[in-house]
């Protein structure tokens, strides 16, 4: 069977549909993302349906994980569990009878069928074909003939399991010998042969849908027109054409976004990220300090690129420029570096007020007083320097205190013998300044180094551990501009005294 390739005709529809059984992978993030600029590009609607039939993997406060982060990354939607649209519920645990519906529908017309194995007699199926030299037994054409199950029973002991209420599960009747063939739009043409496929389950015992039956039914009656998704669902892609093969129903179009690797190779799991030091849940970035926009930035370029030089674009650009014909099929490296680059980008397009004020809830939680015009001077002086909001308080805690420690590399490099003396009378030049500025400071200093027979460095060097207890950091005169002439002069005596 093959499908048509590429074509948009009539409104897009697309879906981002995640499982609540753990909190949002940044994998994830890009799956909606791509989803929500292809949406957004054609005009289309971009829907939010949450896979809930695996309830035995639930996670408390998933569902509202998904949806913050969603929100937190600007992905905005147009219809999801919690604000509806015309083909609800959006939650599948709340949809459980149109599957059952369709599934006996496919029973009916022979393309599936009822099976009351018990564990036992499925564990002793697999341990048999094993003796016999099969490394990876399965349900399937051949193996569905030996078993307990509506093609091998009698009708009439069919409808009296069914009337007594014993166990089954209905099964996909994949066919035994057929190359099942689908267009992807990342891939091209896909092929797949159906003896390597088992009898997918497509309701299981506790009357609930698989992931399969479940995502197949839905995208039909949600019209979903293009289904994006990660390249872990390509293998279970035959199934679902033969589904919609079976239900008589036109399949959306296919793609299957490439794999996040490590930065040592290998798919970018919870484990390898954890020993590697990256974050792979969307809410760790966002407790991080991580820019939105830098981490939505970063995700499209993880598969997809815009065909110029072009890196750092606002989410409007984004979905001006993107096209599934630039996202190639190859896996692709995660960068912390990277992302951090593009957050340190996003920190120097901020307004000096934006800055400022995202930096002041930072301040309260590390203990700092400051008022937000303050604060924008420090931003001002600090924007290109610093990759997080949050280091407006905690590289920069000297811009409002005295600093209570000194460097200890600094001491050792840059307080000389003479350093006491000379600071203590660079303290006194400042006093005597009426003006005090970046200029005056840095002229009081040049004077005072020429009358002493020195290098300016030999007073700049420990005049800056004097200030900020840092041998680092912004230009030392308009940070003393900054920090003003009172708080200089203090620092510059106390260091003279304790530094000796």
């Amino acid at each position: 069977m093959e499908t048509q390739t590429h074509r948009i005709e009539g409104p897009v529809r697309v879906r981002f549909a995640p499982s609540p059984t753990g909190f949002l992978h940044i994998g994830g993030l890009r799956t909606a993302l791509y989803n929500f600029l292809f949406a957004r590009k054609h005009g289309g609607q971009f829907i939010l349906r949450i896979e809930d039939t695996d309830q035995e993997r639930y996670v408390p406060g998933a569902e509202e994980d998904i949806i913050e982060s969603l929100r937190w990354a600007g992905l905005t939607y147009d219809e999801g569990p919690d604000v509806g649209g015309p083909c609800g519920p959006y939650r599948q645990s709340e949809r459980k009878e149109l599957y059952q519906q369709y599934a006996k529908q496919l029973v009916e017309a022979g393309h599936a069928y009822y099976a009351f194995d018990t564990p036992e007699e499925l564990e002793e199926m697999r341990r048999r074909l094993q003796k016999s030299g099969n490394p990876s037994p399965k349900y399937d054409a051949i193996t569905r003939m030996s078993m307990r199950n509506s093609l091998t029973l009698p009708a009439e002991e069919v409808e009296r399991l069914l009337a007594e209420g014993v166990p089954y599960v209905i099964r996909l009747k994949v066919p035994r010998r057929e190359t099942i063939r689908f267009y992807d739009l990342i891939r091209g043409w896909v092929s797949f042969e159906s003896s390597e496929i088992d009898d997918q389950v497509l309701i299981k015992s506790d009357g609930m849908p698989t992931y399969h039956m479940a995502n197949v039914v839905d995208d039909h009656l949600m019209g979903i027109t293009h289904v994006i998704r990660g390249e872990e669902w390509l293998s279970s892609t035959p199934k679902h054409v033969l589904l919609y093969r079976y239900l008589g129903w036109e399949m959306p179009q296919m793609a299957h976004l490439p794999l996040i690797l490590s930065p040592k190779g290998g798919k970018l799991s919870k484990r390898n990220a954890e020993e590697l030091g990256i974050p792979v849940l969307v809410r760790q970035y966002r407790e991080l300090g991580y820019e939105p926009e830098a981490l939505v930035n970063y995700l499209a370029f993880l598969g997809w690129n815009p065909g110029t030089e072009q890196e750092v674009f606002t989410l409007e650009e984004l979905i001006e420029a993107f096209s599934l014909d630039r996202v190639r099929p190859a896996a692709v490296q995660f960068s912390l570096d990277k992302l951090q680059w593009y957050n340190q980008q996003f920190i120097r397009r901020m307004s000096v007020e934006e800055l400022a004020r995202k930096a002041m809830p930072y301040l309260k939680k590390h203990g700092i007083e400051a008022d937000e015009a303050y604060v924008q001077k420090v931003a001002a002086l600090m924007q290109e320097r610093i990759t997080f909001v949050e280091e407006l308080a905690t590289f920069c805690r000297f811009f409002y205190e005295d600093p209570t420690t000194y460097e200890e590399k600094g001491v050792q490099k840059r307080w000389k013998e003479n350093s006491a003396e000379l600071v203590r009378a660079y303290a006194d030049r400042l006093e005597q300044l009426e003006e005090f500025t970046a200029e005056t400071a840095e002229q009081a200093l040049r004077e005072l180094a020429e009358e002493r027979g020195v290098k300016a460095a030999e007073i700049i060097h420990p005049t800056r551990l004097a200030i900020s207890g840092l041998s680092f950091g912004p230009s030392l005169f308009e940070m003393m501009e900054v920090i003003g002439k009172e708080a200089c002069v203090r620092r510059l005596r106390r260091a003279a005294e304790v530094l000796g």
